[in-house]
């Protein structure tokens, strides 16, 4: 497969390369705002530099990686679907969820395949936790708990325009949330606090927050964010059911122990999100060659992005009002 890749910063470099990984893939041309972030992922990978328009429209292109600001999302995606390219596109499609409806018609009407870039369910230990949910092993699913921690928050200008905690960091948790119970939540409960970085709270956005959602049938999830962990970046994710309880926990930079008189003590948790899903992307760029093939139906879809916004937006208006909030129809 021929690859175009608009977007060469730090997420938009780890697909490049990933493709030029691959012996059934070619990364042929990349774009980007910056001629020196472009420059250097075109040499690294043997690929040449072009503008977002003209690798839309190469005939020689197969498909389309989006990887540029979220405001640009929706746009590329309709465009390069409508030049019959496919379209790996990083989450979100977009902040509004009226944009991603107008956006998955367009996706819809050209009969190509869109996968959106919630990478954890490619995770090796997420993924084999959701095998084994599927199988049977802890019985019908009761509660569904996912932690996620970063290790610092972002700059204040990057909040700014982030759309929220909830739409920007959340918004993995939700769809993994969904992915895992198997249902539909019906109502959502939010709280928020800023206690990390006041210039985050007067930026008029949460840094510490938790939800709870429910769904039709009953099963319940809660989601725990929080923009510090001073141990590393915290990602685990537990499911209680009728028989049981299936838990992921973090990956640590090694798998050496210590123990002495004081206790044991392990090595910390990766640090960094590129280094904690460095496995997740590389599965997730395979996922979309075998859906591009026929192989496979693109998953996590469009449609799965749209879900996700929905509930971001459910959860941001309950942190607002205090309430909980009943989940639209996507």
């Amino acid at each position: 497969m021929r690859f175009g890749l608009l977007g060469a910063g730090r997420i938009g470099r780890i697909h490049g390369l990933n493709v030029a990984a691959r012996s059934d893939a070619r990364l042929v041309a990349v774009a980007d705002a910056s001629n020196e972030a472009a420059s250097s992922l075109a040499q690294a990978t043997g690929a040449k530099m072009a503008d977002a328009d003209a690798i839309i429209g190469d005939a020689g292109i197969d498909a389309i990686l989006i990887c540029t600001p979220t405001d640009t999302h929706a746009d590329l995606i309709e465009a390069a679907v409508s030049a019959g390219k496919a379209v790996f596109c990083e989450k979100p499609v977009d902040l509004d969820s009226d944009r991603i409806r107008r956006c998955l018609a367009t996706v819809e009407k050209s009969g190509k395949p869109l996968m959106i870039g919630f990478n954890r369910r490619f995770d090796p230990n997420f993924a084999a936790l959701e095998k084994r949910l599927r199988s049977g092993e802890a019985g019908e699913i009761e509660i569904v708990s996912v932690i996620s921690r970063d290790p610092g928050p972002p700059p204040v200008d990057y909040v700014k325009r982030s759309g929220g905690l909830f739409r920007d960091m959340m918004i993995h948790d939700f769809d993994m949330a969904r992915f895992l119970l198997a249902e539909e939540p019906v109502v959502i409960f939010a709280v928020g606090s800023a206690l990390v970085d006041k210039a985050i709270g007067e930026a008029g956005d949460v840094d510490t927050a938790a939800v709870v959602m429910k769904t039709a049938s009953g099963r319940i999830a809660q989601i725990s964010n929080s923009r510090r962990a001073t141990y590393g970046y915290d990602q685990r994710i537990e499911v209680h059911g009728a028989k049981g309880m299936l838990r992921a926990g973090n990956v640590h930079e090694t798998t050496l122990e210590i123990a002495t008189r004081q206790g044991f003590r392990a090595d910390p948790v990766q640090n960094f999100f590129l280094e904690r899903y460095a496995a997740a992307y590389r599965a997730e760029l395979a996922a979309f060659i075998d859906a591009c093939s026929g192989k496979a139906a693109p998953s996590p879809t469009g449609l799965d992005g749209l879900r996700a916004q929905v509930l971001a937006d459910a959860a941001t208006e309950s942190a607002r009002t205090g309430r909980p909030v009943a989940i639209k129809a996507a």
